[in-house]
């Protein structure tokens, strides 16, 4: 499905904490061995990067973690930090943001095509710069999860089209 999009070489880059709430709004998890094969299968996939936040040593998450650089992720992890926002109430932030942009405009060299796993409107001027470069650029996400911004600037695919390819079945 993906393929009558894209164009030349892929990267893809997945700002996980997007797509985490994209499950919780699909009420499905996405299958990470499976969506990688579904690149492979559809495009010439040359690299997927996947960004998130950890907490602490999280031995499940750290075995999620390495499971996906064995399926050749370039995983790309920091620590959350505890942000206090009012007097006692505190918000998690784990924000790779610029991590993300910085890999994919760093890495532009070697993709015709950027897929972004987000609907995060701070990735407005990176899109706006890849597209300066005469890059192709889809994203992936969400209704509700997905904004203006990002809508205006490139393909959407959402995820719900995927799913029959890449939903995650308890064994």
């Amino acid at each position: 499905m993906i393929s009558q999009f894209v164009k030349g070489r892929v990267c893809v880059f997945i700002d996980a904490a997007n797509i985490f709430y994209s499950q919780q709004t699909l009420k499905w998890r996405v299958d990470y061995k499976k969506l990688k094969e579904y690149f492979q299968k559809e495009c010439s996939l040359q690299k997927i990067f996947f960004y998130t936040g950890m907490v602490g040593a999280h031995d499940k998450q750290n075995k999620f973690l390495e499971k996906l650089r064995g399926y050749g992720y370039m995983v790309k992890a920091k620590e959350v930090k505890r942000i206090e926002v009012a007097p006692n109430a505190y918000e998690w932030k784990g924000n790779l943001d610029v991590e993300l942009a910085l890999d994919a405009f760093k890495n532009s060299d070697n993709y015709d095509t950027c897929v972004l796993m987000s609907g995060d409107s701070d990735f407005a001027s990176l899109l706006d710069e890849l597209k300066s470069k005469g890059k192709r650029v889809i994203v992936m996400s969400t209704r509700g999860h997905i904004s203006k911004e990002l809508l205006d600037r490139a393909k959407y695919i959402d995820l719900r089209k995927l799913k029959d390819e890449i939903v995650y079945e308890e064994a």
